[in-house]
């Protein structure tokens, strides 16, 4: 690139520089570098998304949530949002195992269908990947006169 100016002494004679003209990196810079997303990050989207259909009552088979139950009740426990998701997340596509349990009354097929839709709709929106399969297990039913958790022992 070639710079045409004057001397600052106002003699009118052009003065020339050559200047490089710098590039830095190159294409898009989305396309720079790898985005790792973990199997938890996945896991907490779809286990939030199942949690958000009607007819889900908890997520995890018996032992999960007895066990979730007592940690939930700890001084600084957290509920755990990734009680019964298991992801498997490749580099453009993620897999789901989901082990749900059902209000007593809701036709199971139709909470499947909708936790599905939500989970599929929830991941792919916040992650970019392709949902492959949402597989799902009703590991029980939640009845009308059941004690939601157990009480823990220890107090």
């Amino acid at each position: 690139m070639t710079d045409m100016t004057t001397t600052p002494e106002g003699g009118g004679e052009p003065h020339t520089s050559t200047r490089k003209a710098v590039r830095r990196g190159g294409g898009d810079p989305s396309t720079r570098g790898r985005t790792t997303i973990a199997d938890g990050v996945v896991e907490k989207i779809a286990g939030l998304a199942a949690r958000d259909v009607i007819g889900v009552h908890a997520m995890g088979g018996g032992f999960a949530r007895t066990l979730g139950a007592v940690r939930d009740r700890v001084p600084g426990g957290s509920k755990s949002v990734t009680r019964g998701v298991k992801a498997e997340v490749g580099e453009v596509q993620t897999a789901l195992d989901l082990e749900i349990v059902v209000d007593y009354g809701v036709s199971i097929g139709d909470v499947a269908g909708a936790v599905r839709e939500n989970v599929v709709a929830a991941v792919e929106r916040m992650t970019g990947l392709e949902v492959v399969e949402v597989n799902i297990a009703v590991s029980d039913v939640k009845l009308p006169d059941e004690e939601d958790e157990p009480e823990p022992r220890i107090q």
